[in-house]
């Protein structure tokens, strides 16, 4: 809704930032200046000891020289309270005194009723809690006391007790003034199919109050006291309050747990929550079931990297699993998971109990990396063969390919890399079993080292008077503008190579050009502004490019499609085959055995066969007035390429 002219000012001018902010931080009484407005405290959005996060009072502004937040008292709330613009205009509008203007009627009324029922739930919060006093609640108390729950935990939480009666709560709420249809849409009560009255949905549990991130009662979950019970923990339905994809449950108290700058812990249940929390460590679930996107990036609102800490059987360990495939496509640089598993199957709460809080720290301490999670799910099993190493590593590739940053997949590509080597020993020893590592790729699609970092190939050739024939760089560079080349004219066949394309490193000569049809190929923005200087000129600059067959028939796509995957294939090839002959010149700088001496030989067939192709060339070949060796079909075509390539043509291509 358009707020009208002049409210946000009026809004901002009857606030104190400092108030706003005051209430979620704790102010360096020594570093800040009460006279001037100039306050400062440690960052309340990345928890720190220092203050770093810096409010100007009287110009309404805030900005962190940790973490670079700012903003005003509009978008703190937002961030703090994990709502949206208009939401947060609200909230300080009530706490300055202000009416928001009229809304959209039918909205007005969804968000008084939402307030309405969150008080339906709050009052049945307080009903269970005075229950749990009771002397029906004697085994629950017992039960809490035997999981080392006290007065604090208690009150902390707002524990309650469901007694085993029908109409209990929708009685008790009744004489509050609060009808059984209201009861039933808070997720309090059910109502049977067939006929029947209404009748309590938790009884004879322990309840736990569900809250949202700004502290509003929502819904409510409930521990069986029954061993009988069809469903040991229970949760309340989806409602217009409640929402179990999209809560985690304790996130007001982990909040503020998080300031001190400890961890955040991402827990399975509701007493681990608990354990974990008493024990100072910030701690959340989700809600009874598998942890979703949207609650994994509520996680990252509290921390740049939570610790998941399931339980340690085979169920925590394949929760964790999810979790892995889960946060890989929304992973940034700074922002990833750390995973903790729990020792001889047992979850947070049972090693609190058992060994005390130490324990627990200590195991959170030890959490392992993400890319350590993920290697270790794709090695679980026997890797005694090259079939299954090849399994686990077409697995691994394909789970880098799903982080979107191409700079973090090169680096998880390096850390697989490394893992690798430590697993299976040295280069002569994966060689000898049959090359473990596979062909890298660019941009982390791969596992980099030995193909991406190779030397570019020097091949001798066979002394054809052709470049292409001469072998060495100069082979490698007109294959590599060649692919570029047909790319231009066809930058619809871009997706069935741009893998590969992207997997390859580029010669300096061409590698802004590659950067480039990458980049624009496949949209319209493709053009002489967005080549680089020079390279467009590189390339007409080459005959032997100019005047292929898959330029001379820009209209071939067939043609292009089967050049490039031959041209390419061949840069693959030489490039192999470099990385092969230096990793068996480095074995020989050691101790020489049949490991290099097998290295060596398929070096050799692979020169052979990377080289074949040009030793079968039969082609008749002149010499044009530059001097390069051209053939008699290729001088017909170069003003069509200058026609069709971007930039348009210059003299004296040859």
């Amino acid at each position: 809704m358009a707020l009208p002219d002049g409210f946000l000012d009026e809004l901002r001018n009857r606030l104190s930032l400092a108030d706003v902010v005051g209430r979620k931080v704790v102010w360096d009484q020594r570093k800040s200046n009460r006279a001037k407005g100039d306050w400062w405290a440690p960052c309340p959005f990345h928890g720190e000891r220092t203050a770093s996060f810096h409010v100007l009072d009287r110009q309404g502004y805030y900005y962190c020289f940790g973490c670079h937040a700012k903003g005003d008292a509009i978008s703190f709330v937002r961030e703090t309270e994990n709502v949206g613009f208009m939401e947060a205009v609200e909230i300080l509008a009530t706490e300055a005194g202000m009416t928001m203007p009229a809304r959209d009627p039918d909205a007005a009324r969804r968000e008084e009723a939402k307030r309405g029922l969150s008080d339906v739930v709050e009052a049945a919060f307080r009903h269970y809690a005075t229950l749990l006093n009771g002397a029906a609640a004697k085994d629950a108390r017992g039960y809490l006391a035997r999981r080392g729950l006290g007065e604090e935990a208690v009150r902390r939480f707002g524990l309650g007790f469901a007694p085993d009666a029908r109409r209990g709560v929708i009685d008790a709420l009744g004489k509050k003034g609060i009808s059984e249809a209201e009861a039933i849409a808070a997720g309090l009560a059910a109502k049977p199919d067939g006929p029947g009255d209404a009748y309590d949905r938790f009884r004879d549990r322990i309840v736990f109050p569900i809250r949202d991130a700004r502290g509003r009662a929502v819904s409510l979950a409930g521990r069986a006291m029954s061993n009988g019970a069809k469903a040991k923990y229970l949760n309340g339905p989806d409602t217009v309050l409640f929402d179990k994809g999209a809560i985690l449950w304790n996130e007001a108290n982990a909040r503020d747990r998080a300031r001190d700058g400890g961890p955040v812990v991402l827990a399975e249940g509701y007493m681990d929550v608990i354990a974990l929390d008493l024990a100072g460590i910030a701690t959340v679930a989700p809600m009874g079931t598998a942890v979703t996107e949207g609650q994994l990036r509520r996680l990252w609102r509290l921390a740049d990297e939570p610790v998941v800490a399931l339980d340690g059987d085979r169920a925590g360990l394949r929760a964790a699993e999810r979790i892995v495939d889960l946060a890989l496509p929304l992973l940034e640089a700074g922002r990833s998971l750390r995973f903790a598993l729990m020792p001889d199957g047992k979850d947070p709460d049972d090693l609190i109990r058992e060994k005390g809080p130490e324990a627990a720290k200590e195991a959170l301490e030890g959490a392992i990396p993400l890319v350590e999670m993920l290697w270790r799910r794709e090695t679980a099993r026997p890797l005694d063969t090259p079939e299954r190493r090849a399994a686990a590593d077409k697995a691994l590739r394909e789970a880098i390919r799903r982080i979107p940053d191409p700079g973090l997949r090169r680096h998880y590509a390096d850390a697989i890399q490394e893992r690798r080597t430590a697993a299976f020993g040295s280069r002569e020893a994966k060689a000898r079993s049959g090359g473990f590592a596979p062909r890298g790729q660019g941009g982390g699609r791969g596992f980099g080292r030995g193909f991406r970092d190779a030397p570019r190939p020097v091949i001798p050739g066979p002394g054809r008077a052709s470049a292409l024939a001469r072998g060495g760089e100069a082979e490698v560079e007109i294959r590599e503008g060649l692919v570029l080349g047909v790319l231009l004219l066809h930058p619809g066949l871009l997706d069935a190579v741009e893998d590969r394309i992207e997997a390859h490193d580029f010669g300096p000569l061409w590698s802004r050009l590659a950067s480039a049809v990458l980049q624009h190929a496949a949209s319209p923005d493709l053009c002489a502004e967005s080549i680089p200087g020079g390279a467009l000129e590189a390339l007409r600059a080459r005959p032997h490019l100019r005047e292929h067959p898959a330029i001379r028939a820009p209209g071939d796509a067939a043609l292009a499609l089967a050049t490039l995957r031959e041209e390419i294939g061949k840069l693959e090839a030489a490039r192999v085959l470099a990385a092969e002959v230096a990793e068996a010149a480095e074995a020989l700088e050691g101790l020489p055995g049949e490991g290099t001496d097998w290295r060596l030989g398929r070096a050799a067939r692979a020169h052979d066969e990377a080289r074949r192709a040009a030793a079968e060339d039969d082609t008749v070949y002149e010499t044009a007035p530059n001097g390069v060796p051209l053939s008699r079909t290729e001088r017909e075509a170069w003003a069509e390429l200058e026609r069709l390539l971007p930039g348009g043509a210059r003299d004296g291509g040859e």
